[in-house]
């Protein structure tokens, strides 16, 4: 998930008022503060997306294999900033969390909104803690880490209908700033862009549960093509560029301990108004951004929903500075209804990476808007 202009649903539209987007400030990110909340921008979220396997180590037969998703969003809402009542909704909390069960061949997905305070929701300004009833993301620094941008844990929480997510995500390298030190440009004007990084190759450990049966996740360490996890967090006053129907957006960890973005925005004819991305290796060095014109998305198969009919390429060609890739999805039927929250119906999923001569490299996710309809973001 790329973009800190997220969508703004049904829900949230009447307490909307449009203003004028600014331009955002370099600035030099601090942690753990910069975990926390930005309530004085509009939008902000904390997503994390990763693949796991429980009964790992065990026989083959006995495994099972799951993507997971966790999203909080956070709107503020520019109508009710002056307003004196307790009760005025200023800011907005919403929650997307989905499962891909691909031994089942199933995903479950479950949403929530409500407005901050009163118990029910809030976002902590210090630190990454969010919460929306029993709902939660947290980070703590591990007590032999100094530095609290070095190595982080996230924990969360997760009770919904059709499962339950219990999984704590620890850092095994430094978080990754996007963009020029952690400022991103997501469309062609100054004022499209957002603060955003990333924490990649998390550990995964805890349990799923799906279909009233608990699955244990053990955390992998040593090994990262089993039990990968990938946070990103981003926060901006942009809208998006108006020619801008949807965007396409990976995030990938990389089997050799790189890590790997890229996305673009699309017009309505599918062709990219904007691009980037970036790459950082194996040693967790310096990452390289890349340029609006260095990242093309080329579909190569399509899926289309039961649903709603939208028409989703499920496999894509992804050419980057720093190589061509295969993006295959795991399961087609990856989509996502959040018309109770955000607004929006996209696909979100868990993927396959392969390098040019086909090798399976990577695990990731996925992420395609703007398909099933427009996106509007004010």
């Amino acid at each position: 998930m790329a973009f800190a202009a997220r969508v703004l649903g049904a829900a949230a539209m009447p307490l909307l008022a449009v203003a004028p987007a600014l331009a955002l400030a370099p600035r030099r990110l601090e942690f753990p503060r910069d975990h926390g909340s930005h309530p004085e921008l509009q939008t902000e979220w904390w997503y994390i997306t990763g693949h796991a396997r429980s009964g790992a180590g065990a026989k083959e037969e006995a495994a099972r294999e799951f993507g997971f998703q966790v999203t909080f969003f956070r709107s503020r809402v520019a109508a009710t900033q002056q307003m004196r009542s307790g009760f005025a909704a200023r800011q907005l909390i919403f929650a997307h969390a989905a499962v891909t069960d691909l031994t089942g061949r199933k995903q479950y997905h479950d949403q929530r909104i409500a407005r901050a305070g009163f118990g029910i929701a809030q976002a902590s300004e210090s630190d990454c803690d969010v919460r929306l009833r029993d709902w939660t993301l947290a980070r703590s620094t591990p007590a032999t880490q100094q530095d609290a941008a070095a190595h982080s844990v996230f924990t969360t929480a997760i009770r919904a209908r059709e499962f339950e997510l219990n999984l704590t995500l620890a850092g095994t390298q430094p978080l990754l700033l996007q963009g020029a030190q952690g400022l991103s440009r997501k469309g062609p004007d100054a004022d499209q862009a957002s603060y955003y990084y990333s924490v990649p190759q998390l550990s995964v450990g805890g349990d799923i549960v799906v279909g009233g049966v608990r699955h244990r996740i053990d955390a992998r360490h040593d090994d990262p093509r089993i039990n990968r996890a990938w946070m990103d967090h981003e926060w901006s006053e942009a809208l998006m560029h108006p020619e801008a129907v949807g965007w396409d957006w990976i995030g990938m960890n990389l089997f050799d301990g790189s890590a790997l973005t890229a996305f673009r925005l699309r017009r309505a004819d599918g062709s990219a108004l904007w691009a980037g991305g970036s790459w950082r290796g194996p040693d967790a060095g310096t990452p390289r951004s890349f340029g609006a014109s260095e990242v093309r998305f080329e579909p190569q198969r399509h899926w289309q929903s039961p649903r709603d009919k939208a028409r989703y390429p499920v496999e894509w060609q992804v050419a980057t500075p720093v190589g061509r890739f295969k993006v295959s999805a795991l399961l087609d039927d990856q989509e996502l209804d959040s018309t109770g929250s955000t607004g929006a119906v996209y696909w979100e999923g868990l993927c396959d990476l392969l390098d040019g001569a086909g090798q399976r490299v990577g695990r990731g996710y996925l992420e395609m808007t703007g398909y099933a309809g427009g996106i509007r973001l004010n």
